[in-house]
């Protein structure tokens, strides 16, 4: 019998939060919608968060520390850019499927983060960017990529990779591994020589 770990009153909150943030929207979401949906009073919310926007610095920098952990496992491998790069795609999309209410809020509600949050997230995400930009110069170097530019082929792979929250069930057809190959296959297709 698998024991399911008791969520602390601000780990409920954040996960009501994703929720909340992910169908609604930050800004649609008030301190008070998520007090009634945690079944505590609003007043009672600030014993546990400091404010709304701490809650999404936490969602949108804890998915940011996910995604930076997953790539630079990869960045350290000695492998050619290809299984890198399939590596990376793999990495990516075990991110988002771990946790998708969280994924949507780091895609879409990162907007709302003010100064100094929003250039330092601003940072890290191209910082990430450059991480994949790194393997495809590796492939090209290495004669297995086209000539391809590099930030055009990223926006893309991203374009492809961060709908998955959209649509993926975790009760479908394909578990994220799958799609990870499928979506591999695909977005390598256009880049391999």
């Amino acid at each position: 019998m698998q024991l399911t770990k008791k969520l602390t009153r601000k780990e409920q909150i954040k996960k009501v939060a994703q929720n909340m943030f992910r169908e609604r929207g930050y800004s649609a979401t008030s301190m008070r919608d998520l007090a009634n949906a945690v079944g505590i009073e609003a007043a009672s919310l600030y014993n546990h968060i400091k404010s709304k926007e701490d809650i999404l610095r936490q969602i949108c920098f804890g998915i940011a520390d996910d995604f930076f952990h997953a790539i630079e496992q990869v960045e350290q491998s000695n492998l050619p850019a290809e299984e890198k790069l399939k590596q990376a795609i793999s990495q990516h999309v075990k991110v988002i499927t771990n946790n998708l209410d969280a994924s949507a809020v780091f895609l879409h509600e990162w907007r709302f983060l003010s100064e100094p949050y929003l250039s330092d997230f601003k940072k890290l995400r191209d910082s990430y960017e450059q991480s994949f930009k790194k393997i495809i110069i590796q492939g090209k170097e290495e004669g297995i990529f086209k000539a391809v530019d590099e930030k055009f082929y990223c926006l893309t792979l991203f374009s492809a990779l961060n709908w998955i929250y959209d649509w993926y069930k975790p009760t479908g057809l394909l578990s994220p591994q799958q799609i990870a190959e499928q979506l591999s296959n695909l977005l390598l297709e256009g880049i391999k020589k």
